[in-house]
């Protein structure tokens, strides 16, 4: 032995909390080279340094002590390999998710600093839209309540976590309840995902094209006159209807508690009557 260390000078030498030190003697991952029997006091020596190196770079990459130790103790160069793989396989998932909440982050961020700048509140306009996938239950909804059982039941269908919803569900009121000037009934609930979704039944997409498109600032509930004005717009500038509207709340209490920056669209997909 070239040198001996107390477990004082080994926590400072390693930065590592004396605790963890006693605690890796206990499960017999790392112990000390002597004991002094009448004292109790433990000593480690340079030797040990290297070992203790290994334990912290493996918990560093993500394995569990009990991992750990199996490894030490069997000393086996393709067991450490596989340990190594299986580890990458691990964080590799971890970084492909962390990636996704990234893009969640950004592309939220972005979404509420632009609807807070919005002041063409309450204009009809039009917009060329990209076709959206989104998860979706066809059903008749006429108020708050029927919706968020709803929702609900899409988020358990869906296998999605009411976590991803804020600010991404939508209703729609179908083609010809806005030919006919029915406001107050909704016929589906969706969900725009954040990731592109594959096989699932309730897969349905919102088609590209051309809307004609309002904001406003009221409970949703208040949305009826807005209808009409889309569809006063409609008929003025020799638009029809093309399918059923889209209506999503994009700003709400979940951001803001300042009812007057609140935010919801109405879209409706159109097209010239002469095309």
């Amino acid at each position: 032995m070239k040198y001996q260390f107390s477990i004082g000078e080994m926590s400072k030498i390693h930065n590592i909390p004396i605790g963890t030190l006693r605690y890796y003697e206990q499960i017999g991952l790392f112990r000390p080279s002597k004991v002094n029997l009448d004292s109790g006091y433990r000593y480690y020596s340079t030797e040990q340094f290297e070992l203790l190196n290994t334990i912290n770079y493996l918990k560093y990459l993500g394995l569990s002590l009990k991992t750990i130790k199996h490894h030490i103790e069997s000393g086996d160069e393709q067991d450490l390999l596989r340990l190594l793989r299986e580890q990458q396989a691990v964080n590799i998932q971890k970084i492909e998710r962390m990636s996704l909440m990234k893009n969640r982050f950004e592309k939220r961020i972005q979404e509420i600093e632009e609807a807070l700048q919005v002041k063409a509140v309450g204009q009809v306009f039009i917009k060329r839209l990209p076709s959206r996938r989104t998860l979706c239950i066809r059903q008749k909804i006429n108020n708050r309540p029927e919706l968020e059982i709803l929702l609900k039941e899409l988020e358990k269908k869906s296998f999605k976590s009411s976590s991803i919803f804020v600010g991404m569900v939508g209703l729609t009121i179908s083609q010809s309840a806005l030919e006919n000037r029915i406001f107050g009934e909704y016929n589906a609930i969706f969900i725009l995902p954040e990731e592109h979704v594959d096989h699932n039944p309730f897969v349905e997409v919102i088609e590209e094209g051309e809307y004609a498109c309002i904001y406003y600032r009221e409970d949703f509930c208040q949305s009826t006159k807005y209808y009409h004005q889309l569809m006063d717009y409609i008929q003025e500038y020799d638009y029809v209807i093309i399918g059923d509207a889209v209506e999503r709340v994009i700003i709400d209490n979940l951001v803001t508690k300042s009812k007057d920056k609140h935010l919801t669209e109405i879209q409706i997909p159109i097209k010239k009557a002469n095309n």
